[in-house]
């Protein structure tokens, strides 16, 4: 499962890469997010063809379901996604975004990208030719059960980019180390978490 894992950092870094972020819109980030999903499950067999003809098809809502992000503010999803002129998109994926806003200084969101294997979500792809043609089953079906990964961080936009507010492992090797560090003293990791040894 390492393999997915750097999938999901190569999709994480990709879309929080601390480049310019003001002026950016939200729902290309998480377009950027499908078709880097798309890149990385086709690198490790679970898709085959055409990354286009996969876009077409909304594939990359079968294994993100969810949006990118969130705002976060005075409740964890905050408020200010859809205020008046900024449309819904009603597509796969899209429709799930709690914002269609281009992104400017000073606002404070999360980005969440993931690869999920939901049972029944994949089911329904697999039923359905526009998108089981680019399925390989066999690879895939050793990922079934699995749940999938997520990476989340919190992030403020800046006029230069953006300040990363989280501070957590990252690599498979920090990890590791991490989770070594946890099992030597005896403690699990949320009690290391929670008492900020991180």
């Amino acid at each position: 499962m390492a393999a997915l894992y750097r999938c999901v950092r190569s999709l994480y870094g990709k879309t929080s890469s601390p480049r310019r972020m003001t002026d950016v819109s939200w729902p290309d980030m998480h377009r950027l997010s499908n078709r880097v999903i798309l890149e990385e499950l086709e690198k490790i067999g679970i898709l085959k063809g055409d990354v286009e003809d996969m876009i077409k098809a909304h594939l990359g809502a079968v294994f993100m379901p969810h949006g990118l992000g969130h705002f976060l503010g005075i409740d964890v999803h905050d408020v200010g996604g859809y205020p008046e002129g900024v449309d819904r998109i009603d597509l796969p994926g899209l429709k799930s975004l709690r914002t269609a806003r281009t992104l400017q200084e000073r606002m404070v969101l999360t980005i969440e990208p993931g690869i999920y294997f939901i049972d029944h979500v994949l089911d329904e792809a697999l039923a359905n030719p526009a998108q089981s043609c680019f399925i390989n089953n066999q690879v895939l079906q050793r990922f079934r059960g699995f749940g999938g990964v997520r990476i989340e961080d919190d992030i403020a936009v800046t006029a230069n980019g953006m300040e990363l507010l989280t501070c957590v492992p990252r690599t498979v090797e920090e990890i590791e180390a991490f989770m070594a560090d946890a099992k030597e003293k005896g403690k699990t990791v949320s009690s290391l978490v929670r008492s900020q040894q991180l």
